[in-house]
């Protein structure tokens, strides 16, 4: 978890496209959004979040491949805080555990 995101950021995901659009809807919430192509748009507020995606070549670590997705974050007309919000429940769904 984080203490601040910034307007715009990237991550690598660990996961399929299948897998992240199957998470996508929940983790948005009740933000309405709209996907186009590898995209999406979240209008949180006033503001909104636009979303864009590619999947990566998978991570191998010896035997095992782990898929990747590169996804990129755009907040537009979103405080600190409304980004902090919005993102802390995004990421608690996304967390995925492990150990």
């Amino acid at each position: 978890m984080q203490w601040y995101y910034p307007p715009a950021f990237e991550r690598d995901m660990g996961c399929t496209v299948h897998e992240w659009l199957g998470w996508l809807p929940a983790a948005i919430g009740d933000h309405p959004w709209s996907r186009t192509g590898d995209g999406a748009q979240v209008r949180i507020g006033s503001g909104t979040l636009a979303l864009s995606w590619r999947p990566l070549p998978p991570r191998t670590i010896a035997l095992i491949r782990v898929p990747r997705l590169w996804v990129g974050f755009r907040f537009e007309e979103l405080t600190a805080e409304e980004r902090y919000r919005f993102m802390r429940r995004f990421d608690l769904y996304l967390l995925r555990g492990g150990g």
